[in-house]
């Protein structure tokens, strides 16, 4: 889900990696320092001081949402099931038929206040990670590896990039 909107809102959409030369994974504290640096800094732009809501998934092979794991709740603290997608909708074999369950908290956004679940997402432990306005017109989605942001405007987004060059990819497709 939130790895459609480089695809869908391409005009919109900013791709920042979390470590210097596309480093997918920090082995250390000294690149875990710049990963939450990276991701706070682009966060602290888009969001100082305002509302937002912090959506993160998981998933089972049942429609209901399970007990949600203690790492989970310790990442996401303060989330409730908001409701859940059925992610395989094309599968006929029921044990393959998966769903998302999306979790969702709402709070006044400052600097380091999810460190414990971009540190997750940068291990590749926490997958599906939003950091939206209320409105959802401001997006950003956290991988391991990186940021999609999605922004309400063209320019806006030409701007974030301009600030962030250095964090650009040097691909051809930005990716």
């Amino acid at each position: 889900m939130a790895g459609t909107l480089k695809h869908v809102y391409r005009d919109r959409w900013v791709r920042f990696h979390s470590l210097p030369a596309s480093k997918r994974y920090p082995e250390h504290e000294a690149e875990y320092d710049i990963v939450l640096h990276r991701y706070n800094s682009v966060l602290d732009e888009l969001f100082h001081a305002q509302e937002v809501r912090i959506v993160a998934t998981d998933w089972s092979h049942n429609p209901e949402p399970p007990a949600r794991s203690a790492r989970h709740a310790l990442w996401h603290p303060d989330a409730r099931h908001w409701t859940s997608i059925c992610t395989s909708e094309r599968e006929t074999d029921p044990d393959f038929i998966t769903y998302d369950h999306l979790y969702v908290s709402r709070t006044r956004w400052q600097s380091g206040l999810i460190d414990d679940l971009l540190r997750a997402v940068a291990d590749d432990a926490a997958h599906g990670v939003m950091i939206t306005s209320p409105s959802f017109d401001r997006i950003h989605h956290p991988y391991d590896g990186g940021a999609d942001v999605l922004l309400p405007t063209t320019d806006e987004r030409d701007a974030l990039k301009q600030r962030h060059t250095h964090w650009l990819s040097a691909h051809p497709g930005s990716l």
